[in-house]
């Protein structure tokens, strides 16, 4: 059975494919219906991760937009997960994507330091246990 993705990995593969697509909007010649809202293709996200694009569609929309998606307020809604801005279909809020990759860098980041942390209290631990057993035994 296969693993799906990460949060993380997967937002992180949606940020390195659309970046460009992100910074090439124009005011003056539109390529898509709204800056900040950047459609998708689930099908080649679901491929990359050899899942179902169900299973991506899913995280996105039922997990992802509820965990992310805000409303202002001025009652205005700022969905991390649109499915339909405009004319486009499937799109994230690239700039809050940017912003909930970064929080998970640092979560991430944090868990890492304590396990590290952790290994070298075990590590001196042991240690300890070994020179005490050595010299008093």
């Amino acid at each position: 059975m296969k693993k799906p993705p990460t949060d993380l990995e997967m937002l992180e593969y949606i940020y390195e494919r659309y970046y460009f697509t992100f910074i090439s909007f124009s005011r003056e010649k539109p390529n898509r219906s709204s800056k900040v809202y950047v459609p998708i293709d689930i099908e080649a996200i679901a491929k990359r991760f050899k899942v179902d694009p169900d299973i991506i569609f899913g995280r996105l929309y039922y997990h992802l937009e509820s965990k992310y998606g805000f409303t202002q307020p001025d009652s205005s809604n700022v969905h991390f997960f649109a499915l339909q801005v405009g004319s486009d279909k499937h799109s994230v809020q690239f700039s809050l994507l940017a912003s909930v990759i970064a929080s998970l860098r640092e979560e991430r980041n944090k868990h890492l330091l304590a396990t590290w942390l952790s290994i070298v209290a075990i590590i001196i631990s042991l240690g300890s246990l070994a020179v005490s057993l050595v010299f008093d035994g």
